[in-house]
């Protein structure tokens, strides 16, 4: 299991799909001219589309979807992992799904991840949130193998939810993910101590593209791509809401390091919570 060099990409998609697939590629041809053999780009590259009437017109199923198609095309032209970080795609049952995509060197595609998590919130500044009424909710987590390590998905909201990390941890995942966009009011609160305690808690690496600045639809979003490694410290960072790339060299064995010094995913214990009506058994924060 070798080192290899990780990127996160920031961007400030808008709602033409063909502009932002282009934009997307500027960036990843940048991030691979510094040497990131896996590249990984935010939640909603393909565009961020607020209006109801103007989503179901940008958004299209898989096979037809620009923003698919040119990350596939990038992954084989450059020879890298391509972790498109999320697009909509419309499902067969006319639903929209918020899912990841990662692809092979070769072009071929690993995996996908349905955002599990829907971001329906209202903050206290007035905005307000409904991902469960334009998207369907996944329902696996997903790990799967690049450059000889495990990785773990996840998308924005999916952060708030450790067992999600917890559970991919114990299934060997080395370095865990987070393409987000994340509002500007919640980044500013939680953004670096969420990922840095993901981080921490499972001790592994974590990677997490962002959008940034205000969008064409009004909305503001974070920025801060991050790459943290398992003992919580950041080594890489796009420290605005500019669109830009932040390189950082990733040692997976530095996992195993960190594991074997503080070893809570092995010393876990199952518990009962007796104040409730019917105690459930429960094991740590991996239940």
């Amino acid at each position: 299991m070798g080192t290899f060099k990780a990127a996160v990409v920031q961007m400030r998609s808008g709602t033409d799909p063909k502009r932002n697939a282009a934009d997307m590629e500027r960036l990843v041809r940048e991030a691979a001219a510094q040497g990131a053999s896996y590249i990984q780009t935010p939640e909603t590259t393909g565009a961020m589309v607020r209006d109801k009437d103007a989503r179901t017109a940008a958004f299209t199923g898989e096979d037809k979807d620009v923003t698919v198609a040119t990350a596939q095309r990038l992954a084989k032209e450059l020879g890298v992992h391509l972790h498109l970080g999320s697009t909509a795609i419309l499902r067969d049952d006319g639903k929209l799904a918020n899912r990841a995509f990662l692809f092979a060197p070769d072009g071929s595609r690993i995996v996908t991840y349905d955002k599990i998590h829907m971001f329906d919130v209202d903050l206290d500044n007035g905005e307000s949130w409904r991902e469960s009424s334009a998207y369907e909710p996944g329902r696996d987590a997903v790990v799967a193998d690049v450059a000889g390590a495990k990785l773990g998905f996840a998308v924005c909201y999916d952060l708030r939810f450790p067992q999600l990390f917890r559970t991919e941890a114990l299934a060997g995942a080395e370095i865990l993910t987070v393409p987000a966009a994340f509002t500007r009011q919640t980044g500013e609160a939680h953004w670096h101590v969420l990922l840095r305690a993901r981080a921490i808690e499972n001790g592994a690496f974590v990677i997490a593209a962002a959008q940034g600045g205000r969008h064409e639809d009004g909305r503001e979003t974070y920025g801060h791509s991050l790459i943290v490694d398992p003992w919580g410290r950041i080594l890489a960072e796009v420290d605005s809401d500019e669109p830009g790339v932040a390189v950082a060299e990733i040692d997976p064995a530095q996992s195993s390091a960190a594991r074997k010094k503080i070893p809570n995913l092995k010393n876990a214990r199952e518990f009962a919570l007796k104040d409730a009506a019917e105690p459930a058994r429960l094991k740590g924060a991996a239940s």
